[in-house]
């Protein structure tokens, strides 16, 4: 174990709030290594860097020497998370959240110590508890207390529909701290009412409360909103080493130092301040942003790849050439051909046809290196095409006729 105060000032990192600090000295000096706990719902297959927020203190506690368990929320994704949620969340089968669960497990130690990590699912002690059980667990809180949470205050207050189950969530969430006997949880500001219902929990049962610690929402690519793939502003941390570097590179310069508060192991606060300093004297952020670009490259794909990344991101961005290594696409398409939307969906370049429109819309789309605007332009089955969109988008494209 290292020295109380360094270990302090690594676990305050970012920390948007710790309930309670005096709580978490006293645990600390017990000696032993203390069960941190952090839970995430399997509801999507990938994971973005705005998820690992929660995994690099993970990390950061397991580097300290103490226990990390990492709460696959097998149970609680088939009830669906209402938190922030201005409607019923449709919830997920046991196949769905449990195809989830792989994929997660195995992306999660791409951060965290696999040999140091606790994995586990809450469906362990929830599907050994029967009907009366869930009924006394039910009995420990009041409809009152439940809708003193901002989520469902608004959803009452507009008259939307809140079912029964979702105030089962923060309950069974809670009683997860309890089946683990956690000493501290992390999660999201906006999970703070069930942090603290934990505590709440492990109290009724007789055990030392959790020490709650929040961490902020990170920030998605336009600077703004919580990142997440909804709005497109994520970076997936399967992505391709060069998508992850190039993203990176686009975020704003303010953003750049909280993503170094955030995401960063390599650089310490007093780095962060000496880079600011720097900055301020006529440093180009450029430099730094690609420094921040490697570390995460690095980490997702191993030692390497981030110096890689980098010469792709020198040769086709700032050199504005076209990748020599693009392999060529065979895309089946009608014997009429297809629009240019739906071919950008096609080769990968668009998620979505409104993503498709409002970049042919935006000027940010050229075929054969030339700027198109018709959306509703029409290629034929037979011919090639470079799509590009962006500055990091490019695609060789072969029509088939299917």
């Amino acid at each position: 174990m290292t020295d109380l105060t360094h270990a302090l000032q690594i676990i305050g990192r970012g920390a948007e709030e710790i309930l309670k600090t005096e709580e978490l000295e006293a645990r600390l000096k017990l000696g032993r290594p203390l069960r941190i706990k952090a839970g995430f719902d399997p509801t999507a297959p990938d994971l973005h860097i705005g998820h690992t927020v929660l995994l690099n203190k993970m990390r950061q506690f397991q580097d300290l020497g103490h226990q990390v368990i990492f709460l696959i929320g097998d149970f609680t994704g088939m009830i669906g998370d209402p938190t922030g949620k201005n409607v019923t969340r449709k919830p997920l089968t046991r196949e769905d959240v449990l195809a989830n669960a792989e994929t997660y497990a195995e992306q999660v130690f791409k951060v965290l110590d696999r040999e140091k990590t606790e994995l586990r699912f809450n469906s362990e002690w929830f599907d050994k508890m029967d009907a009366a059980g869930m009924i006394k667990l039910a009995g420990q809180h009041t409809v009152a207390r439940m809708l003193e949470r901002d989520d469902f205050a608004k959803r009452f207050a507009g008259q939307q529909p809140i079912a029964i189950h979702e105030f089962l969530y923060p309950l069974v969430q809670g009683y997860d701290s309890v089946a683990l006997k956690a000493d501290v949880e992390l999660g999201g500001t906006d999970q703070k009412f069930n942090l603290l219902m934990g505590r709440a929990l492990q109290a009724h049962y007789g055990q030392p409360p959790q020490i709650v610690l929040t961490m902020p929402l990170l920030e998605g690519l336009d600077g703004v909103n919580k990142m997440g793939k909804s709005l497109g502003n994520y970076i997936g941390i399967n992505e391709p080493a060069k998508d992850i570097f190039g993203k990176t590179m686009s975020i704003s310069d303010d953003l750049m130092w909280r993503w170094f508060t955030l995401l960063s192991f390599e650089k310490s606060l007093a780095d962060i301040e000496a880079m600011k300093a720097a900055v301020a004297g006529g440093a180009n952020p450029r430099d730094f942003k690609v420094q921040l670009g490697r570390e995460l490259v690095d980490r997702f794909h191993g030692a390497g790849a981030g110096e890689a990344a980098i010469a792709h991101w020198n040769e086709v961005v700032r050199g504005g050439a076209v990748p020599t290594d693009l392999p060529l696409l065979d895309i089946p398409v009608p014997a009429e051909g297809i629009r240019l939307g739906a071919l950008l969906r096609a080769a990968g370049l668009a998620a979505s046809g409104a993503e498709a429109g409002r970049k042919i819309a935006e000027r940010a789309v050229r075929v054969d290196g030339v700027v198109t605007e018709d959306r509703d332009l029409i290629l034929s089955a037979g011919s090639e095409h470079l799509l590009q969109l962006g500055k990091r988008g490019f695609a060789r494209v072969r029509l088939v006729a299917a």
